[in-house]
């Protein structure tokens, strides 16, 4: 069951690597299958030797459905998060360099550049560090989410969320983005001054018509 669903988990997962923000077996991408039911990255695999039948099916209390994998040890704090989200579709957990390190330099990252206005939909907050494979992570991400549609775990990494994973992975990869421009103009002394809420507004607008 749901043979191109798990392709796109594998592929999502390929791509966080590819783009730098996890190495080896770190993070985990999650999508939801059906009422009650989601795909998971199995525990501790290199991306590179899965193939789509490794991704897991779990039901809400992290029995596993459909597959030979253990998976995610993250797969609580998942559930969580989809189970008091309804509107998320996918979830992705990184641990990009970039972003963890503008956790520690400020409390929230503005929307100050367009990749974060675009992306991430709402200033990106930085809640405070939790345990891995906790379920804390899910429940800080859904109280730290305030319409955005990333999170920041401060001394861990970043879970981002959307409709779908091109949604989730566009806040993971654009996130990255503008943390590390940010935090490069921050290293140079620069002003970032604040944008006009009526200019973040006319830019979100136009990334709804973005693309085909």
């Amino acid at each position: 069951m749901y043979e191109a669903e798990k392709a796109a988990v594998l592929n999502t997962a390929l791509e966080i690597k590819k783009c730098g923000l996890v190495s080896l077996s770190g993070g985990n991408v999650g999508l939801r299958a059906d009422a009650g039911r989601f795909l998971v990255t199995p525990s501790g695999m290199i991306y590179e030797e899965m193939t789509p039948e490794d991704v897991c099916l779990i039901d809400e209390e992290c029995h596993v459905m459909e597959g030979r994998r253990k998976p995610s040890s993250d797969s609580e704090a998942l559930t969580y998060i989809f189970r008091h989200m309804p509107e998320v579709g996918a979830v992705i957990h990184t641990h990009q360099p970039w972003a963890t390190a503008a956790g520690f330099a400020m409390d929230e990252i503005p929307e100050c550049l367009v990749t974060i206005i675009d992306a991430c939909a709402a200033p990106v907050r930085v809640a405070p560090f939790t345990p891995s494979s906790a379920v804390g992570m899910g429940v800080l991400a859904v109280e730290y989410a305030g319409g955005s549609r990333a999170v920041i775990l401060k001394h861990h990494g970043v879970i981002t969320f959307g409709a779908d994973l091109k949604e989730a992975l566009y806040a993971a990869v654009y996130l990255e983005e503008g943390a590390k421009t940010l935090m490069l103009a921050r290293m140079a002394n620069a002003v970032v001054p604040p944008l006009d809420p009526e200019l973040i507004a006319r830019e979100k607008a136009g990334w709804e018509t973005y693309g085909q």
